[in-house]
C-alpha cells in the first residue's frame, strides 16, 4: 500500500507543477477570464463550440486542478481509513492537503468572479506553492517508508545545515510569491513599457542574487554531509543547477522585454520546481530516526507472548 501511496504523491508532484505552469501560461496568454463562468465554462464542461487558444488554457487548467483535487481526496481517505496500517503522520498531513485544495478552489473561483484581483491571484499563487511543497516532502517521506532496510541511513544530520536548508526553502518561496504578486500586476510589463511601477521590478531583481546564494550555499554545504546521503545531496545539488537555470531565464524575459511567452513560464515553473526539490530535500532531512519512518509496528504471536510474560512478572 505505501508503494501505492508513493505512486500517487509522485504523480501528484507533477501534475501540481503542470497546474502552476499552466496558470502561469493562462496569465501570459492573458486568459484568465475566458471563462467567464465557474466552474463550468460557457456553462458547459466542454466548450467545444467557443474553444479557442486562451478557452483551452482556463479550461485546461480548471482539469488539471479537478483531477488534483479527486487525487487528493483519494489519498486523504486511504489516509484515513487504514490509518492503523499507515505511518501516523501521514493521515493529518492528506488532510491538511485536501483542506488547502478547497482553499485553492475557492480562490480559483475568486479569480473569475470578482475579475482578478491582484491580492486573490497572488494568494491562489501561494497556495498553489504550498501545495507543491507540501506533496514534495510527503512524497520522500514515504519513500523512506518502502526504501530497502538498511538503504537509508538516518545518522542526525548537521543543524546547521538544516537551517540553511530552510533558509534557502523559504527564501525560494517569497521570491516566487513575489514574483507572483509583480506579475498579478502585470507590473513588469508596465516598468518595461511606460516606466511604471517598477519598485516591483527592482525588489525582484535585487532579492534575486540573495535568493540563488542562499540556494547555492546550502547546495554546496551538501557535500559536507555523511556518507550514505546521496538522495538528499543530489536534491540539493539539483536545485543548485536549477538556480542557473533560473537566473537565464530571467535574463532572458527581460532582454526581450517579456515578448516570449514560453520563457516567462518557463521561469515560473522552475521557480515551483526549486520549491519541489528544496521542499523534498527538507522532508528527508527531517527523517533523523528509523522509528519515524516506519509504519505502524504489529508484533508477531510469539512477540505478544513474551510481552504479555514480561508484564505479568512485572
Amino acid at each position: 500500500m505505501l508503494a501505492r501511496l508513493a505512486l500517487l504523491t509522485g504523480h501528484l508532484v507533477v501534475a501540481l507543477l503542470a497546474l502552476v505552469a499552466i496558470g502561469g501560461a493562462t496569465r501570459v496568454m492573458e486568459a484568465g477570464l475566458a471563462c467567464p463562468d465557474w466552474p463550468l465554462c460557457y456553462g458547459q464542461l466542454l466548450p467545444v463550440s467557443s474553444m479557442t487558444m486562451q478557452v483551452f488554457l482556463e479550461w485546461f487548467h480548471r482539469l488539471d486542478a479537478f483531477c488534483v483535487a479527486v487525487a487528493l481526496l483519494v489519498l486523504a481517505a486511504v489516509a484515513g481509513l487504514q490509518r492503523r496500517r499507515l505511518p501516523p503522520w501521514l493521515a493529518p498531513l492528506a488532510l491538511l492537503a485536501l483542506l488547502l485544495v478547497v482553499m485553492q478552489a475557492t480562490l480559483g473561483a475568486l479569480t473569475v468572479t470578482q475579475l482578478l484581483p491582484s491580492a486573490v491571484v497572488t494568494a491562489h499563487l501561494a497556495l498553489a506553492l504550498l501545495l507543491v511543497a507540501l506533496i514534495s516532502g510527503l512524497h520522500q517521506r514515504l519513500a523512506l517508508c518502502i526504501a530497502a532496510p538498511g538503504s537509508v541511513v538516518t545518522a542526525e544530520l548537521p543543524r546547521w545545515w538544516r537551517a540553511l536548508l530552510l533558509f534557502a526553502l523559504l527564501a525560494v518561496a517569497g521570491q516566487a510569491l513575489l514574483g507572483g504578486a509583480m506579475a498579478s500586476q502585470w507590473a513588469a510589463d508596465r516598468c518595461l513599457a511606460a516606466g511604471e511601477a517598477c519598485i516591483w521590478l527592482g525588489l525582484h531583481r535585487a532579492a534575486a542574487m540573495p535568493v540563488a546564494a542562499s540556494v547555492c550555499i546550502a547546495a554546496l554545504a551538501s557535500l559536507a554531509l555523511p556518507k550514505g546521503q546521496g538522495q538528499l545531496r543530489a536534491l540539493t545539488l539539483a536545485a543548485g543547477a536549477l538556480v542557473a537555470v533560473q537566473i537565464g531565464l530571467g535574463l532572458a524575459s527581460l532582454r526581450s522585454q517579456l515578448a516570449l511567452p514560453a520563457i516567462v513560464v518557463a521561469h515560473q515553473l522552475v521557480a515551483a520546481l526549486l520549491v519541489a526539490l528544496l521542499a523534498a530535500a527538507w522532508s528527508r532531512s527531517l527523517a533523523s530516526s528509523a522509528r519515524d519512518l516506519s509504519p505502524v509496528q504489529t508484533l508477531s504471536p510469539a512477540q505478544n507472548l513474551t510481552h504479555v510474560q514480561e508484564l505479568i512478572s512485572g
